[in-house]
């Protein structure tokens, strides 16, 4: 009988034996690489998180499966951007997605050794950010959708659009890095064309209606609303408060018209967005961020809303029509 219970004694130490490399195995296993996007808006105000994710399954990345993902947002209120993005830090995440550069900027100060990956970056030397755009050098990459010579183009866009047009209207929010450069091009295009620019500045949404009217109360012809996250964001407002007053309006983001804007030239923030997939692939595989070169678009597009040029009573030119990408009826 001795040997009998000695015999399973060491039948059932074995059997444990054997079974505890399995359960310490699955307590050490590394958790799955987490991605999370530090934005300005609420999640369901934006349709980049989306457009991201999709970039990360053509890249053959499986969400739940490959990597976890969460977005944490300020709603609009960037005065907690500091808070949330300590928030963000503390969840050691893999990589941080900054939906803008005000968001970028605020998780590089949150942190100095997370990758963080920027599909909108605008000044990101002299906000130092990255030390090159060839050679970042940090922790911080991503896309520069601000391309020169842009924001000229927009100007001869708005006297083709509005035919003479000599008062030109500028909406600005000239706290994002984004705006001075595209605002100091557009005044030296004014200066040779000899065109009066008006400007008017939008700090906050609730700034916004209030710009609009001194720009209408200066009778603009046209105005050119800035490429800032902002004005990206309140773009069914701008739209809807300048068709009421009775402004054209050109933008240099296609989501613009989407809202009803009447026309855009510039780079497909689409595929910006998208093309974040590849650097968090890149980081995910062991390259620091600092090694990987920030990018520029190079799609340009043209976005024309008929039936805005209707309600403003505006033929657009045939060959302005003729170079559209995408027409909204």
């Amino acid at each position: 009988m001795f040997d009998s219970r000695r015999r399973q004694f060491v039948m059932l130490a074995g059997a444990a034996a054997a079974a505890w490399p399995l359960a310490a195995f699955a307590q050490v296993s590394p958790r799955r690489p987490l991605i999370v996007w530090l934005g300005s808006a609420h999640l369901e105000a934006t349709p980049y998180p989306a457009i991201f994710l999709q970039g990360m399954r053509d890249l053959g990345y499986v969400q739940g499966r490959d990597f976890d993902f969460d977005y944490r947002g300020t709603g609009g209120n960037d005065e907690r951007l500091p808070a949330v993005a300590d928030e963000v830090v503390r969840l050691k995440p893999d990589v941080i997605l900054t939906g803008a550069v005000i968001t970028a900027v605020a998780a590089r100060k949150a942190t100095s050794t997370i990758p963080i990956v920027c599909p909108a970056l605008a000044d990101a030397i002299h906000l130092g950010l990255i030390q090159s755009e060839a050679r970042p050098g940090g922790n911080v990459t991503g896309i520069e959708p601000y391309v020169a010579g842009l924001p000229a183009k927009q100007m001869e866009i708005a006297r083709e659009v509005v035919p003479g047009a000599a008062r030109v209207g500028v909406l600005t929010n000239l706290t994002d890095p984004k705006a001075p450069p595209q605002l100091q091009e557009l005044e030296a295009a004014a200066k040779a064309l000899e065109v009066k620019i008006v400007r008017a500045d939008a700090t906050r949404a609730g700034d916004l209606d209030g710009a609009l009217r001194a720009l209408a109360g200066e009778r603009v012809d046209v105005a050119i609303i800035l490429q800032t996250s902002m004005l990206l964001i309140q773009g069914r407002q701008i739209a809807e408060t300048a068709l009421a007053l009775r402004i054209p309006t050109v933008y240099g983001y296609r989501e613009h018209v989407v809202a009803g804007g009447l026309i855009s030239y510039g780079v497909d923030l689409r595929w910006c967005y998208h093309r974040a997939a590849y650097f968090a692939d890149k980081i995910l595989h062991g390259t620091p961020p600092g090694d990987l070169p920030v990018e520029f678009p190079t799609n340009i597009l043209m976005s024309i809303n008929l039936k805005t040029a209707r309600a403003l009573g505006l033929t657009v030119p045939p060959p302005l029509l003729a170079r559209a990408d995408d027409v909204i009826e």
